[in-house]
């Protein structure tokens, strides 16, 4: 059996969804609840220890839930956390109630987003593995790593005036293999996305991962990072890169293409209805990169990809078509256009929701740490909610709308993700399961 591109969340999914997995919980939950407590707790707290009414642990722990419930705003999380008080209680004592708007905030503008990534990052990660070990789910294949920086609109104006400022640009490394953002770096303002991009990449492990990036970041010294770490990588070209563009574009003439498309091993396509829309998406393939003038210039280039999406609107028949083409140290045909589409993940699958789920864009916290703050506990949420969604049979957005309508049932799905929960649920899944309470997917599925 081949393995290419990891889809661990993809796979969970089709498990959640077809296996039929009821969590049966009970009432505890304890365990898991006290490990995120426990991470936060160990985030670094800055305030002076003899004026604090309230740990850190519990004052991140009731925030989160009222994130994940719906609040965008520090008083909305006062009031959520007021009207939530006695569930909350069961899981940590707030002796002093619940914190003010104005103390969240205050602790939100003091905390160093380095440390409650690092929090946020490590308990999610611990979810996977746990969910992983409990569904038999594979771990062969590459890991994908998308790399791309999104801009927060209501983030434009300075604290407490009404004066405009440069707008906080956020750049993301999202793991889409496990549906997980592991680093979120503001880019500073006397500088840009491509030298963070190198930092970051610099510190991360990418053996066994491909790493995709848009054309601002198809860079050498970016690919040689990639490379010194061990890392595959996909990129694409555009005007920013416009000779060797033009040079990778003219070798798929189309001649070429159909000689390609005839072979059938170094050519993909397939068709799918979305949005109104009928699309079919083609990818061409070749390790034929040697002829190239700047070859030796890219580390480890090893295959050039042409990509075209074609798209028929089925309400006016208006048609549009979209080339694209790609540079990879990547061997198979399958996995770049894995690749390709898997990249989108990051606008649709992390993007995408920080705005229209959690409404980021509309935020109004104004003061800059903060936001990034309260944007680590949005995607730590969102993280979570996308475990919970398939569970529950509904969308993610809806499952956000749960945490706020039961917050204990939901509480104790979103925390379940430990052992002895996880492997008593694998008694519920039919059919599609395993030898000793294992799952298990059909060759056919």
């Amino acid at each position: 059996m081949k393995h290419g591109i990891q889809k661990i969340i993809a796979e969970f999914k089709e498990i959640a969804v077809h296996g039929k997995i009821q969590l049966d919980i009970g009432n505890t939950c304890a365990k898991p609840v006290k490990r995120l407590l426990h991470l936060f707790s160990e985030v670094d707290d800055t305030r002076v220890e003899a004026r604090v009414l309230y740990g850190l642990g519990e004052l991140l722990f009731s925030a989160f839930i009222a994130i994940m419930a719906g609040a965008d705003t520090f008083v909305l999380i006062e009031q959520y956390c007021e009207g939530k008080i006695k569930q909350l209680r069961r899981f940590t004592p707030l002796e002093n109630g619940v914190p003010s708007h104005d103390t969240y905030r205050r602790v939100f503008s003091l905390l160093d987003p380095e440390s409650l990534q690092k929090a946020t990052v490590s308990y999610l990660l611990d979810n996977i593995k746990l969910m992983r070990r409990a569904f038999d789910i594979d771990k062969e294949g590459l890991r994908h790593l998308c790399v791309d920086g999104k801009t927060a609109n209501g983030s434009g104006r300075l604290t407490d005036t009404p004066h405009e400022l440069k707008k906080l640009h956020t750049l993301h490394v999202y793991d889409n293999t496990n549906g997980i953002c592991l680093v979120s770096k503001v880019v500073g303002d006397k500088t840009n996305e491509i030298p963070e991009t190198q930092e970051v990449l610099k510190h991360l492990d990418l053996k066994d991962t491909v790493v995709t990036f848009d054309a601002m970041n198809t860079q050498k010294e970016t690919i040689s990072v990639i490379v010194k770490q061990k890392g595959q990588y996909l990129g694409s070209l555009k005007a920013n890169q416009p000779t060797f563009l033009e040079e990778v574009a003219s070798y798929f003439t189309p001649a070429r293409l159909q000689r390609i498309q005839k072979s059938k091993a170094n050519y993909i396509s397939y068709t799918e209805k979305a949005h109104n829309c009928v699309e079919t998406r083609s990818y061409w393939f070749t390790r034929n990169v040697d002829w190239l003038l700047q070859a030796e210039e890219w580390p480890n280039l090893r295959s050039i990809i042409r990509y075209e999406k074609k798209s028929t609107n089925i309400k006016t028949d208006k048609q549009s078509t979209e080339v694209h083409y790609y540079i990879s140290s990547l061997l198979d045909a399958d996995d770049c256009a894995d690749s390709i589409r898997g990249h989108w993940g990051v606008e649709n699958l992390l993007h995408w929701h920080l705005d229209v789920t959690f409404n980021e864009d509309r935020c109004t916290i104004s003061d800059r740490k903060a936001f990034q703050n309260v944007s680590l506990m949005n995607k730590l949420a969102l993280s979570l909610l996308k475990l919970a969604a398939p569970i529950l049979k509904v969308s993610v957005r809806s499952s956000r709308h749960f945490a706020a309508w039961g917050i204990e049932d939901v509480l104790k799905i979103l925390c379940a993700f430990d052992d002895e929960t996880l492997n008593n649920a694998m008694t519920n899944v039919n059919p599609l399961a395993g030898k000793k309470g294992r799952l298990t997917i059909p060759e056919d599925y």
